[in-house]
């Protein structure tokens, strides 16, 4: 599909937040100004094939997921989205903060919580209902693309009813760094990642903010259109 846009509620640091910083370096993209970056040396080093490895997650611009890529519904506007973002973010709520840590999920590298956290599955479920009305419904195209025949029964459910399988209880907070790796390739790049983040120093991430990240058409990258800091 060409000629169409995208939103997306996200989780994204802040631009001057160090987590950005390392995100963004490792994906060689910057989604708040749209730059390219260059990857670090000890990326090549352990993954000389280290574009290949994350040209599906720096499509996406290093977030974590709230409310999935979506199409607007018929008669929605951009306008309109940016305005549900601001009173979301202005409604009073408890305040996710994670331990992060980079581990292995699902076969590809990501920033994870060290441990569930309530009110940021709460956070993420919000987000699904409140901008549901926004999002256009599932073509049979991408629906196809979710391949529902590898999916559980709840999470095709949740597919045909909020457009994106892992929701609610199947929700899992992550921000990718990486595509899906071979089990014996993840040891050694996930030292080099974990190396990396432990430079930041960073023993705590509150999840304090919302951001729109919006994509031109199929072959373009989400970039960062406008960002919110929720209320405590």
């Amino acid at each position: 599909m060409t000629g169409f846009s995208r939103y997306a509620i996200y989780f994204a640091a802040g631009a001057d937040h160090a987590l950005s910083r390392f995100g963004a370096e490792l994906l060689g993209y910057d989604a708040y100004t749209g730059d390219e970056i260059s990857f670090p040396q000890d990326a090549l080093h352990v993954a000389p094939d280290w574009r290949d490895i994350t040209a599906d997650p720096r499509k996406y611009g290093f977030h974590g997921t709230l409310k999935a890529p979506m199409a607007l519904a018929p008669g929605k506007t951009e306008a309109e989205l940016k305005a549900a973002c601001a009173a979301f973010a202005g409604k009073t709520r408890p305040m996710p903060v994670i331990r992060p840590v980079v581990a292995a999920i699902s076969g590809f590298l990501a920033v994870i919580p060290a441990e569930p956290i309530d009110a940021l599955q709460q956070l993420a479920a919000d987000c699904v209902r409140d901008f549901d009305s926004f999002r256009s419904h599932l073509t049979a195209e991408d629906r196809v693309r979710r391949k529902p025949e590898k999916l559980t029964e709840r999470q095709r459910e949740y597919l045909d009813r909020w457009g994106y399988p892992y929701v609610m209880e199947e929700f899992r907070f992550h921000m990718t760094l990486t595509g899906r790796l071979d089990a014996d390739r993840r040891e050694p790049i996930l030292e080099m990642l974990r190396g990396r983040f432990a430079t930041l120093d960073l023993e705590t991430l509150t999840i304090d903010r919302i951001a729109m990240f919006r994509q031109e058409d199929a072959a373009s990258r989400f970039r960062i259109i406008g960002e919110w800091a929720l209320t405590r």
